[in-house]
């Protein structure tokens, strides 16, 4: 009935809009005329009842699996929850004056803080695998392939949980194991960094990063300027703590960060942060070295950026310092063919690093930077080993060049010198790459 009366309607149109029909006109050219225009509307109305069909039949599935959904299934609409998934190459080429990564005078380092070999390598690259679960919860989980003594290894560097803003939550957390809050650095991914490799503190006193398994909670205060507060509680298996078979909390932290605008152009932010956790036999470098005992890492930092122009994205400096503080008390030993009697050890020591970087224009930046610890003045019988109390303090210099394609291509130029020991000075040149592909997460503040 519906296609009868639609022909009907078009073919009274067809025939309105035609001229006056004079009596010469062959009437077969019109009665063909008319049947071509049927067979048009009627294919167009074919058409679009084929596409009511589908919308039915659709919704019909839409429906039954919201129904699932509700009975405890779980229904994908769309993207939304599939990961996203993003890939981070990191090769160097690195060439020192010292053949040999010399020891770091009065601070026994883990495998991850050591300087590494030369040559050319594969550094650091990431795997990341990253969702929203739910309408309260997001997930990521990186990989890392990490270059070890010429071997690639493969390893867990994040696999967390976090509630999403808006949960309903009064405050976000985040559980798993992850880059937690303590300093600027160290919630970082390595490749975000402002230059190839840690300064010394971070090398020394947190092996390359702290990435314990753990759970942190933390609020932003509903003030005019930006208050955060947190704290964290973690199993302790990871350097400076090291307890792999302890069982319940092994450390605690706690942290505040305050920071706010300066002018239209610049930002800046203050944080403190402590962590304290036993220590039931922390293994250093090569495995010989071990500390038992308590430890007590204070840390500061402040940050500040400035666009002269107003967009940082074509001219931005930047100044950034963090500073250290590590209370140790307990013993050192030592194991294997290196062993030695046990030693008291109660000492304190410090390191800090201050960085500047300047972008002049979007895609070139320089930088430098300067690193400085402070070692215990020991007593004990520890000569000889990577916790040699000389009182020597070791230092760090650097001077970086990168240009940045995009946000996903990066090549730096890195030009260092190292002064860990007594008479040892490390020349360094570095050259990095980095390339990103896939899901490209933003960066911190």
């Amino acid at each position: 009935m519906l296609k009868k009366t639609l022909c009907c309607l078009v073919a009274a149109m067809g025939l309105i809009s035609v001229a006056p029909i004079s009596a010469q006109e062959d009437v077969s050219d019109l009665r063909k005329e008319l049947m071509d225009l049927r067979n048009q509307y009627e294919q167009r109305i074919s058409d679009l009842e084929n596409k009511l069909e589908t919308a039915i039949q659709a919704k019909s599935v839409s429906q039954s699996a919201a129904a699932a959904g509700s009975q405890g299934g779980r229904s994908v609409r769309s993207n939304e929850f599939n990961p996203s998934i993003g890939i981070v190459l990191n090769g160097q080429f690195k060439e020192f004056s010292e053949r040999a990564a010399p020891e770091m005078a009065g601070f026994a380092i883990g495998e991850e803080g050591e300087r590494g070999t030369g040559g050319m390598g594969l550094d650091h690259t990431e795997i990341n695998f990253s969702a929203s679960i739910d309408d309260k919860f997001y997930g990521s989980l990186t990989y890392a392939l990490v270059e070890e003594g010429g071997a690639i290894v493969t390893e867990v560097e994040e696999a967390y949980v976090q509630t999403l803003p808006g949960a309903g939550a009064p405050a976000q957390f985040k559980f798993g194991k992850a880059l937690w809050t303590l300093g600027y650095l160290n919630e970082q991914h390595a490749h975000t960094d402002d230059f190839v490799d840690r300064p010394l503190p971070y090398r020394a006193f947190l092996n390359g990063g702290f990435n314990d398994d753990g759970i942190q909670i933390s609020k932003v205060l509903p003030t005019e300027i930006y208050n955060e507060l947190g704290v964290g509680l973690f199993r302790g298996s990871d350097f400076p703590f090291g307890t792999p078979d302890g069982q319940g909390i092994g450390a605690t932290s706690i942290f505040y960060r305050i920071g706010g605008d300066v002018g239209t152009n610049g930002t800046w932010r203050l944080g403190a942060y402590k962590v304290d956790g036993e220590t039931g036999g922390r293994v250093t470098e090569e495995g010989t070295v071990t500390f038992i005992g308590d430890t007590n890492l204070t840390a500061y930092d402040i940050r500040y950026t400035f666009a002269p122009t107003g967009n940082e994205r074509s001219q931005e400096v930047t100044l950034t310092a963090e500073h250290f503080t590590r209370d140790e008390n307990g013993t050192y030993g030592a194991t294997g063919d290196e062993a030695f009697a046990t030693s008291a050890f109660d000492a304190e020591t410090k390191g800090y690093y201050v960085a500047a970087t300047y972008k002049w224009m979007p895609q070139a930046r320089v930088g430098v930077r300067y690193s400085k610890m402070t070692s215990a003045d020991l007593t004990g019988d520890l000569d000889g080993t990577a916790v040699d109390g000389a009182g020597f303090n070791p230092s760090q210099m650097n001077v970086m060049f990168d240009w940045t394609n995009s946000e996903y291509s990066r090549i730096r130029l890195q030009l260092g010198s190292e002064k860990l020991s007594e008479g040892n000075e490390d020349d360094q040149i570095i050259l990095q790459y980095l390339m990103s592909f896939g899901a490209h997460g933003a960066h911190k503040y």
